[in-house]
């Protein structure tokens, strides 16, 4: 592979930025299809692809999120053309023989290790919401990650009958840099960093 060209690291990185804005644009739903399938091509452990996402993209599906959510966080949710609910499916190993064939028993080592079925579902689903993040991004959209949320009353409102696990939301569309405030400090490579 090549690298990328300065235009794209500054796309993806050094002048995306997070946003609670929101610019009165919507985003097609084939834009939101094309974001998950480019999401799904990230990497997960043994291609388990726990990552669950519920797209709220109408007022109604937002209302019903609205008590789960901390005060501050409400406006912005509401201004954004979408938000995402990033989950994950506790029971993902039952694809496991479709997603990752060449290794049998798969399944079954995640179904009998509870311990070990929730953690890869939680640290996956969390890298699959990374993954998407960068999706939209690549796709010319603005994210704004966030905490701030009852995870348990979302379970409830969303998930009772597929038993999925909420982890994060996004806020999405396209941002107003007019209103963002100045770029927060990243630590250097030495205050965060060992090179060994």
């Amino acid at each position: 592979m090549n690298p990328l060209d300065q235009t794209a690291l500054q796309q993806l990185f050094t002048h995306a930025r997070t946003h609670s804005n929101w610019q009165d644009r919507g985003i097609a739903a084939d834009t939101l299809r094309q974001l998950y399938q480019l999401t799904a091509m990230g990497p997960t452990s043994m291609n388990a692809q726990p990552g669950r996402f519920v797209f709220l993209t109408t007022p109604a599906a937002k209302q019903q999120l609205l008590p789960a959510l901390a005060e501050g966080n409400r406006d912005k949710t509401l201004a954004a053309p979408v938000t995402i609910i990033v989950a994950h499916d506790p029971a993902f190993y039952r694809h496991m023989p479709e997603l990752f064939p060449h290794f049998e028993g798969a399944e079954k080592m995640f179904a009998d290790n509870e311990e070990l079925a929730q953690s890869t579902a939680f640290r996956n689903g969390t890298l699959q919401g990374a993954w998407l993040i960068m999706a939209a991004r690549a796709l010319g959209l603005d994210c704004g990650p966030m905490s701030g949320f009852d995870n348990g009353k979302t379970d409830e409102i969303f998930f009772t009958e597929n038993g999925w696990k909420s982890n994060f939301l996004i806020n999405l569309g396209y941002g107003d840099s007019q209103k963002l405030h100045p770029r927060g400090k990243r630590l250097e490579f030495e205050e965060a960093c060992l090179l060994l």
